[in-house]
């Protein structure tokens, strides 16, 4: 079955749908935290960190953004986002399997030790457990993960 999506790089007009699409998925995995508080802090990180330090892939559907991955130079992931309506399709294997071709030497990532959905989708993905520790801007416990080839 071919894809309904479709892969490219990300480009400086799709930061306002970047970051609505990131403030909408995390508010659907943390409905307790107002993400629309974040926004101005999101859009700074975004444009200081992570469009000048990362290469970003955006995954497009009949010409809207409905997901995204960034990784570094590093093998960091450091974002995986996709729109929650695209929640179990093949979407987010993609994106992760574009992280891995473009860090062929292994993906390290960091995520919520409370979100089960998203460390059972990257141990599907081949990520094993590789340490704890604590977001340093949320205080949560994080799990370590990292995939190897």
């Amino acid at each position: 079955m071919a894809a309904d999506f479709t892969l490219r790089p990300y480009r400086a007009a799709d930061e306002d749908a970047a970051i609505e699409l990131w403030r909408q998925t995390w508010q659907q995995a943390y409905p307790s935290i107002d993400f629309n508080a974040r926004v101005a802090w999101w859009r700074d990180r975004w444009r200081s960190e992570l469009v000048p330090q990362a290469a970003i892939v955006v995954a497009e559907q009949s010409g809207a953004l409905t997901g995204f991955v960034t990784i570094d130079q590093t093998g960091y992931l450091d974002q995986l986002v996709v729109d929650p309506a695209h929640w179990g399709s093949p979407l987010a294997g993609a994106l992760v399997d574009e992280a891995k071709r473009l860090s062929p030497a292994g993906v390290t990532l960091l995520v919520n030790k409370d979100n089960a959905r998203a460390i059972r989708f990257y141990e599907r993905n081949g990520f094993a457990h590789a340490g704890e520790d604590v977001n340093p801007t949320s205080g949560r416990p994080v799990l370590k993960m990292a995939w190897t080839p």
